[in-house]
């Protein structure tokens, strides 16, 4: 049932992804100006500098994929696999942001701080995680329910 505490382990997951795409992730600080670390790229204020494609992708996939489970509640163990594959994209995602954050800040020679959106794609991570769980159970509930009759 879409009521069930996996669907809101999955929207709350859903609701983390997709802050991603309106929160910065990381600053980088030279001497000369700050940059901002957005999901689409790095921006000086102005205009984006460096776009991140990669990123981009792994977080439309992860926030899609998280929403498009909500859904699939009478299809469990299809669900319980998507839940498994958006653990990957989290984990590219957390993985992503860590390496373009340090390859720019090596490149402009500047001092980076992540902000706490970094942060949202590993509670999303074991957000998920505790939604398979959830998940597992009501499928072990209604294979025991098969077993009585």
């Amino acid at each position: 049932m879409i009521q069930r505490i996996q669907s809101v382990y999955l929207l709350i997951c859903t609701l983390l992804t997709g802050s991603l795409f309106f929160l910065p992730l990381a600053s980088l600080s030279n001497d000369e100006n700050t940059f901002t670390l957005l999901y689409r790229g790095l921006d000086n204020g102005t205009e984006l500098t460096t776009p991140t494609l990669a990123l981009a992708i792994l977080v439309c996939v992860a926030t899609l994929v998280s929403f498009i489970s909500i859904f699939l509640f009478k299809k469990r163990m299809i669900q319980i696999r998507l839940c498994g594959l958006n653990m990957g994209f989290l984990i590219g995602t957390t993985g992503m942001i860590y390496f373009l954050g340090s390859q720019m800040a090596k490149e402009l020679s500047a001092e980076i701080s992540y902000q706490l959106p970094m942060f949202f794609p590993i509670v999303a991570l074991i957000i998920t995680f505790l939604a398979i769980r959830a998940i597992g159970k009501d499928e072990a509930l209604i294979k025991s329910m098969d077993r009585i009759r």
